[in-house]
């Protein structure tokens, strides 16, 4: 089998380095436009399943396929608790100590919400249930998870049977970007990290006279102030 884990697109808070967690502002004219460009590239590998996190940025993803999608909050972002709406830099003065800790790689709770390995358990739960379902039902057949970067993240190491701590090696994904992992002979393997289109296409923004890259190219940084930085030792 393969799982294609992917992205929703860019939404009004990625677009401005606010953590999101179970909030769910809306896709936003970029958002909305990746989709479009990339949905039809997953639709045409002939997904068996698609499941959705029942949040509205991930259901608006999912939709640009045009095919049946099953709705899971099992597979919604990491619950941020009051850290949600914040910016890394708001959230550094309000919880200092999380965010220390945060960016030294550790799995903390912050503002109230989970930690990643309750994302990689209740996440992981839906992945074996499809696959005691039977499915995909041919060896080379493929699910769609319609997710976020942290719970896709999340899903890959519980996957692949990696201790925790070393999660945070895998690069986060990109707004509407996708892994995927495959089945081999005694496990599973990450075949792709962080891929996609390399699409050429720019967005307009509205009222300035400039323009934007439709997807950043796989080597950008993404969100880097919502994602956890390791600290020198």
């Amino acid at each position: 089998m393969r799982l294609l884990l992917w992205r929703h697109g860019r939404t009004t808070w990625n677009d401005v380095g606010r953590f999101q967690g179970h909030a769910d502002p809306p896709l936003d004219a970029t958002g909305r436009a990746q989709v479009a460009a990339v949905a039809p590239i997953i639709r045409a590998m002939r997904p068996e399943l698609v499941v959705s996190s029942d949040l509205q940025r991930c259901r608006d993803t999912a939709a640009g396929l045009d095919l049946p999608v099953r709705t899971d909050a099992r597979l919604r972002e990491i619950d941020l608790g009051s850290w949600s709406g914040l910016t890394g830099a708001e959230a550094a003065v309000r919880f200092p100590a999380e965010d220390r800790a945060w960016r030294r790689g550790e799995d903390v709770r912050r503002g109230g919400g989970e930690t990643y390995l309750e994302v990689a358990r209740r996440a992981g739960a839906v992945f074996d249930e499809v696959r005691a379902e039977g499915l995909p039902s041919e060896p080379a057949g493929l699910v769609v998870f319609v997710l976020h970067g942290g719970t896709a993240r999340s899903l890959i190491g519980r996957i692949l049977g990696l201790p925790p701590e070393l999660w945070w090696h895998f690069g986060p994904l990109a707004n509407c970007r996708w892994s995927v992992l495959r089945v081999v002979e005694g496990g599973y393997r990450l075949a792709e990290h962080n891929a996609g289109p390399l699409l050429t296409g720019r967005v307009g923004v509205a009222g300035s006279g400039l323009s934007e890259s439709l997807l950043p190219s796989q080597g950008a940084p993404t969100e880097s102030d919502t994602e956890p930085v390791h600290l020198p030792k």
